[in-house]
């Protein structure tokens, strides 16, 4: 992108940039950005706009593939998602929360195993994030930015149930970390918005009480 004084803005951290100084750039529209990661530069820059904007975020541009935009919303949230997982791991240990568990009637398997079995919750955790991010990054099923097949894009259900968990888990086992970490990100209750309106988890398994979000399932851009 360039200034009006022709300059161009480098988008990119450089080595040494300070935390509160990351991503200081300006916004630039959707349809100006020239790259294959666009949708991720600009779901992040709705991101880093406003947090609490959930559906603005989830807003697809128009004429935007549904596959790649859930793909890329999906990518976002367990890079996120690992912010909430190095504070569980300051109060989630394997001899207190022996079991990935929600309510009484929630004990999760790790699927990490070649036979799923259970796992210390923060484990579970690290498995979780580690086995999304082989999946989201494989060649093999996403070896595009800009185009998904379907057969791949069907996958993303699955990792969404799989990582919905870390939420539940928090919520249900450490309230205070959940809290202060939603009160800064709004990611579940943004997670919760975007599996409800591309029907990508079933209202039952969605156990974390969000009572902002009414979207009913199937409510997505065509």
């Amino acid at each position: 992108m360039k200034m009006a004084d022709g300059s161009t803005i480098l988008r990119r951290n450089r080595p040494g940039t300070k935390a509160k100084d990351f991503s200081n750039w300006p916004d630039e529209p959707f349809e100006e950005m020239d790259s294959t990661l666009a949708v991720q530069q600009y779901i992040q820059q709705m991101i880093k706009k406003d947090p609490s904007g959930v559906e603005q975020i989830l807003t697809m541009p128009d004429g935007q593939d549904e596959g790649v935009w859930k793909y890329e919303h999906l990518r976002q949230f367990c890079m996120e998602l690992n912010g909430l997982a190095v504070r569980l791991q300051t109060q989630c240990f394997p001899a207190t929360c022996t079991q990935m568990t929600a309510t009484e009637q929630w004990i999760f398997l790790c699927a990490a195993h070649k036979t799923p079995k259970e796992c210390p919750a923060i484990d579970y955790t690290r498995h979780t994030l580690d086995g999304a991010a082989c999946l989201l990054n494989s060649n093999k099923y996403f070896p595009s930015r800009v185009s998904i097949k379907e057969s791949s894009v069907s996958k993303l259900g699955s990792v969404c149930r799989r990582v919905y968990r870390i939420f539940s888990h928090a919520y249900y086992h450490h309230r205070r970390i959940f809290n202060e970490f939603e009160e800064e990100t709004y990611l579940c209750l943004r997670f919760t918005h975007f599996v409800t309106k591309y029907s990508l988890m079933s209202k039952e398994n969605l156990i974390v009480p969000i009572p902002e979000c009414e979207l009913t399932p199937g409510e997505s851009e065509a």
